[in-house]
């Protein structure tokens, strides 16, 4: 019992081992901020684990990429916390008189790198558009975050370049995910996916103002950023990840395709080659093979 006095002083000492530097950094109600977050991402990633033992074979595949969403979220976040994974970046924007500069931390950018193409995925498979639409839109994503990262590193204001390149791949994002809309309504799933792709691209539009005011135009300090940042990622994360599993619950994977067997994802309506293994073909006739999409 001596020990729990001691637990109870102990705080959060994250700053004192890896202390932060520059003129704009991390404050030790930041770090603690950053650390609730993490909180929540673990809560939430343990959670949807849990679920996915509930869930029927076949019908995990939100499940899966959620997971995986949120197990990233709670590593960078915990980085963050402790003061890890940043570089000191002179701030051009900031009075240059003055040298200021800025505590730039890299993993949240990570953080997007699997999130956003997470969400991307999800929302592509709910709306039966094709993988080559898909994977066009992860690469969107992709570029838009890199050009992001490389904004926030470069010193000069050449730095605004690589955010307008950023920018132009989101809102080509922003267009694909909206226009697959109508396939989703021919899949009997057009309200859901338009509540949900609404959602995402509504706080989609808040990164790159996010992004202009902390690590692009330094306009607020680091904590305060972070405190946007943090909202946004709970926002879109783990409250999205929670509506896809809701809103699953009355969706018909079999007629959006998401009927996933060991010969891969089914395109026949429900019909399972593997439970029909009764089945052989005449003698001298040429075996079929059902259609698949790997």
């Amino acid at each position: 019992m001596a020990v729990l006095p001691v637990l109870l002083r102990r705080g959060n000492d994250a700053l004192d081992v890896n202390p932060p530097a520059g003129s704009h950094y991390l404050s030790a109600g930041g770090s603690d901020w950053l650390f609730a977050v993490t909180a929540v991402y673990i809560v939430a990633f343990l959670v949807f684990y849990a679920l996915s033992f509930r869930a029927r074979s076949g019908e995990k595949v939100f499940h899966y990429i959620f997971t995986i969403a949120l197990l990233v979220g709670t590593i960078t976040y915990f980085a963050q916390a402790s003061d890890l994974g940043w570089r000191l970046i002179s701030q051009v924007n900031s009075r240059p008189s003055l040298a200021l500069t800025r505590q730039i931390f890299w993993p949240k950018y990570v953080n997007w790198v699997v999130s956003f193409p997470a969400i991307i995925i999800a929302l592509g498979l709910l709306s039966g558009v094709p993988w080559a639409t898909i994977v066009f839109n992860i690469f969107l994503s992709w570029i838009w975050v890199v050009s992001y990262l490389v904004s926030a590193f470069t010193t000069s204001n050449y730095k605004w370049g690589f955010f307008a390149f950023g920018t132009v791949a989101w809102l080509l994002l922003a267009y694909n995910t909206f226009t697959a809309g109508s396939s989703a309504k021919r899949l009997g799933v057009g309200k859901d996916h338009t509540m949900l792709s609404g959602w995402v691209n509504f706080l989609w539009l808040l990164y790159p103002i996010a992004f202009g005011v902390t690590d692009g135009g330094n306009t607020i300090g680091v904590t305060p950023g972070f405190i946007f940042f943090g909202v946004l990622d709970l926002l879109l994360i783990p409250v999205t990840a929670f509506a896809f599993l809701f809103l699953a619950r009355r969706w018909d994977y079999n007629n959006l395709n998401l009927a996933f067997t060991r010969y891969g994802r089914v395109h026949n309506n429900g019909h399972y080659p593997d439970k029909h293994t009764g089945t052989t073909a005449p003698t001298g006739a040429p075996a079929t093979n059902p259609t698949v999409v790997a």
